[in-house]
């Protein structure tokens, strides 16, 4: 009872920051309205990056949008079985996926990085030198009410996991796709 109490309490900043965080999120989408070439970046590339990569290149599919995955470790591993699973219920198929290493030539080519954690946002900052204004985490996104603003990692979960964090990830990156198509595109 107290560590659920301690833990709720230590996740309120979160809570209650994240309408703040997700403002300035989809103010800095609409303002790279000029962006064309979109990375996702999670720790290994197996689980979050490709699953997100793919929603948000379904999403754009019909913009002239490119959406590239990479990782931070480990290049060549192909998803857990209960990726697959979970993506494959959600129409996208992730069996011919490989990880990919991050490389400086792929940062410098992306005009927007989305990212799952803030560990991961600080580190492509460091590695890659680029601006804090050109990555976002995706968490900050969810249009619903949050307890972390980092999208789990479900590597080596149940497949319920995944889909959970699935879920997630689609919210998010239906929200990103809408409000940067509709700065890009405006009608």
């Amino acid at each position: 009872m107290v560590d659920q109490f301690l833990r709720t309490l230590r996740r309120t900043p979160e809570r209650l920051l994240h309408p703040r965080r997700r403002e300035d999120a989809i103010r800095r989408l609409r303002a790279a309205r000029d962006a064309r070439r979109f990375l996702v970046v999670c720790h290994g590339n197996i689980c979050r990056s490709p699953f997100a990569a793919a929603v948000l290149r379904r999403a754009l599919a019909h913009t002239d949008a490119e959406v590239f995955s990479g990782g931070l470790f480990g290049p060549g591993r192909q998803p857990p079985r209960e990726a697959l699973v979970a993506a494959r219920r959600r129409g996208v198929e992730l069996r011919d996926h490989r990880s990919r290493l991050l490389t400086p030539e792929k940062v410098a080519a992306a005009d927007l990085i989305f990212v799952m954690d803030l560990a991961q946002q600080l580190a492509v900052h460091a590695q890659f030198r680029r601006e804090a204004r050109d990555i976002i985490l995706l968490g900050d996104l969810d249009p619903l009410a949050i307890t972390t603003r980092a999208v789990r990692d479900p590597v080596d979960q149940p497949v319920p996991v995944f889909d959970e964090v699935y879920a997630r990830i689609e919210r998010c990156v239906r929200v990103a796709a809408v409000t940067w198509e509709s700065a890009a595109y405006p009608r």
